[in-house]
């Protein structure tokens, strides 16, 4: 198949660019010359990327997805080496089977191990284990001269600090190790608890952060009034007992959505009967069971191509993070907006941050509270809402993550990373990305996308 005129595409489907060539990388030991190519380069693998930090419009997208092989794997030590563009989904076929599991999961297991470090992914259990960077020991990484690189924390520091987070900018990892977690089976014992506010929310997380490895909550962000925030908060354990851990699990139904869905469908309204029904769907307030991991992690997972549900004209995903200091009072207002503008959500996450560092020069997770919700694609309507977020977040020292953005503004990310100058030092000179382009444009002529 002639790959060199494929149209590629990032899972918000919005923007759908046009590379110059899709050239693809099979054999680490037989790789192609990256400085004989014309135009910027950039690795691509499943492209589960939200906005533009996977696309390279005009240039060249490394198609890395045929690097899956695994290296080693130490069953004792919990150890795993495998090529960059090894899915999550394959990662966790061979290891929870043997007692193992990721140290840190997204919320979908179809992401590559290449793209999990250059977004340095985090999952519900930041605040135990920090981000997927702080398990990865080594790994090696191609360059544009030719030059094949080890880092690890302790050799080439830089490089491996700058390519952790690094948003596919500094090379093309060829393969990485890391570390996993031991469990004793694939269950997880999980609270579902149904909650009445964003102080209740904020309750509950400081009371669960001790117990509880993995946490988080779904939100009604149309809810107003003293209602506020209110959702259903999920935390979660491995399942230690032996009664589970050799229990099969159980058989998959595939679900599909078969095409676009139309324009009209996703509106306030049925997204407000939606999250209406969804919060009172449960009976009980607290609901104690114990379920297998893959719905706990992955419930999106079981649907395949739903992002079509937003139609063809695609979708914005928002994740922000703002400082503990005045978080309470931000979020607040975040979700004000967002409840006034009619511009809801049914996918609506909120957690807490924890303190642990990323060891990434660019990445996202800090301490605070982060929101991340989905936004039907409604033109200059949702990008002057997700403009006035933007500010309320600057304002008070947070920061929107690059994986799940395809509209900020160079001025708003050089706020959010205001080491992004010490960082630009280590990206390959042959590398970028359409992301990379647009926010690292001059401020005073940072391109807009107001006319979506």
């Amino acid at each position: 198949m002639d790959k060199r005129h494929a149209q590629i595409e990032s899972w918000g489907r919005y923007p759908r660019v046009q590379p110059s060539k899709v050239a693809p990388v099979f054999w680490r030991h037989e790789l192609p010359d990256l400085d004989a190519f014309e135009q910027p380069v950039l690795p691509y693998a499943y492209g589960r990327s939200y906005g533009d930090s996977c696309l390279n419009a005009g240039g060249v997208s490394l198609d890395v997805s045929n690097l899956r092989r695994f290296i080693s794997f130490d069953k004792e030590e919990g150890l795993l080496c495998c090529e960059a563009g090894v899915s999550l989904a394959e990662v966790l076929d061979l290891i929870v089977p043997q007692g193992w599991f990721l140290p840190v999961s997204p919320g979908t297991k179809f992401v590559s191990v290449g793209g999990a470090i250059a977004n340095d992914i985090h999952g519900k259990n930041h605040h135990k284990a920090g981000t997927f960077g702080c398990h990865v020991t080594r790994f090696e990484l191609l360059r544009s001269d030719g030059e094949r690189v080890i880092c690890t924390p302790y050799k080439n520091s830089e490089l491996f600090k700058a390519t952790i987070g690094g948003l596919g900018l500094t090379g093309l990892i060829l393969w990485a190790e890391f570390r996993l977690k031991p469990i004793n089976g694939p269950y997880i014992t999980m609270d579902r608890i149904r909650y009445g506010s964003l102080a209740a929310f904020m309750e509950l997380a400081d009371a669960s952060d001790a117990d509880f490895e993995y946490t988080v909550a779904w939100i009604d962000c149309l809810a107003s009034g003293k209602e506020l925030g209110r959702g259903i908060f999920m935390r979660g354990n491995h399942e230690r007992s032996a009664q589970y851990a050799h229990k099969p699990l159980p058989g998959k139904l595939p679900l599909a959505v078969p095409f676009d869905f139309p324009s009209f469908t996703l509106n306030s309204f049925t997204i407000k009967a939606f999250n209406t029904a969804y919060y009172h769907a449960q009976l009980r307030d607290n609901v104690h069971k114990i379920v297998p991991y893959e719905p706990f992690f992955y419930p999106l997972d079981a649907i395949h191509n739903w992002n079509r549900m937003y139609g063809r004209r695609g979708f914005f995903q928002y994740q922000c993070v703002v400082p503990y200091d005045n978080g309470y009072e931000v979020m607040m207002d975040i979700l004000r907006r967002i409840s006034r503008s009619g511009e809801g959500s049914f996918l609506v996450v909120l957690k807490k941050f924890g303190d642990i560092p990323s060891p990434g020069m660019l990445s996202f997770p800090r301490p605070g509270l982060t929101l991340a919700l989905d936004f039907a694609n409604k033109g200059k309507k949702t990008l002057r809402l997700l403009d006035e977020l933007d500010q309320v977040v600057r304002e008070s020292g947070g920061a929107v993550y690059p994986a799940k953005d395809a509209r900020m503004t160079a001025e708003s990310f050089q706020s959010y990373y205001p080491q992004w100058k010490d960082f630009a030092q280590y990206v390959d000179p042959k590398f970028s990305s359409s992301f990379w382009r647009r926010v690292t444009a001059p401020v005073s002529s940072a391109p807009s996308l107001t006319g979506v």
